[in-house]
């Protein structure tokens, strides 16, 4: 089974976007993420033509089976005051463009939050802003909706709110991030088979597993249903070794890429020994 699964982690762009690519192989990753610009920042400079051909030149030749962008932190396209939203807007449809550019399929995003404006009219305002992102830039990169913890009024912590967004765009190649720190801090238990088993029967009857199409594998330092957004280790939190047995052994999303975002350690040292651990459990649910 192991040898079908696409695990790997964030890496970082320092030096140049190319250079992540040599990053990835190094650590042997079969997937990983990667942010296109500074990802605390609104402005970035234009990526660099030579940069983007390094890029490409580097990826053909290398055995990375998923690539995926995340988008910055600061864009909210919940935003219910005009300025902040079009400003969100504007940045948002610049991740799709350097996706475009880069020939990487994938951006995920985090939906945004409502500020006291209520969930219906934030979903609107999602909906809203990636139909404009969609009307500049056009359909070509996928749009991962992250689930989220739920912490302040950040949407995305209920199934509903993304198959409603996702509803808004029935030709907008729309999917989700899965992430498991996220999902288990928002109330849907993942900390053994039979859990794990009822939050993706719910998944599919709210969205459909059709529409997964990433994983975040991260523990959690905080309990189920505790609304608060603490990644942990791999086996460490909350969710701990069980949860994720049966996510990695489950063969629905085999084929599902999966992605760490726990704490990496020096040199990725944690990174390794999570993304090894993962493995082991395929391998062994392989030979059963």
């Amino acid at each position: 089974m192991s040898q079908h699964q696409l695990f790997g982690c964030h890496v970082s762009i320092a030096g140049g976007i190319d250079k992540s690519i040599a990053r990835a192989e190094k650590l042997g990753l079969g997937a990983m993420q990667i942010f296109s610009k500074n990802a605390s920042r609104w402005q970035a400079p234009p990526l660099d033509p030579q940069v983007v051909e390094a890029f490409k030149t580097a990826r053909t030749h290398a055995s990375l089976g998923y690539i995926a962008v995340h988008d910055s932190y600061l864009i909210n396209l919940a935003s219910p005051e005009q300025q902040s939203w079009q400003r969100s807007v504007d940045a948002f449809s610049d991740e799709l463009e350097r996706c475009q550019a880069l020939g990487i399929e994938d951006l995920v995003v985090h939906p945004g939050a409502h500020l006291e404006s209520g969930e219906s009219a934030g979903l609107k305002q999602i909906i809203s802003a990636i139909g404009q992102a969609r009307d500049r830039v056009g359909n070509e990169v996928r749009i991962l909706l992250e689930t989220t913890a739920g912490q302040g009024t950040n949407l995305g912590w209920r199934f509903e709110h993304l198959a409603e967004i996702v509803a808004g765009f029935p030709k907008g190649n729309l999917a989700v991030c899965f992430d498991s720190c996220h999902v288990f801090a928002a109330g849907y238990d993942l900390r053994d088979r039979d859990a794990v088993k009822a939050t993706l029967a719910e998944f599919d009857r709210q969205i459909g597993l059709d529409k997964l199409a990433l994983f975040h594998l991260n523990d959690s330092k905080k309990g189920c249903g505790s609304r608060v957004d603490r990644h942990q280790l791999i086996g460490q939190g909350e969710i701990g070794k069980s949860g994720f047995r049966a996510l990695v052994c489950d063969p629905r999303l085999t084929a599902i890429p999966k992605i760490l975002e726990t704490p990496g350690g020096p040199d990725h040292r944690d990174d390794l020994l999570s993304l090894k651990l993962l493995r082991n459990m395929s391998e062994e649910e392989a030979e059963t």
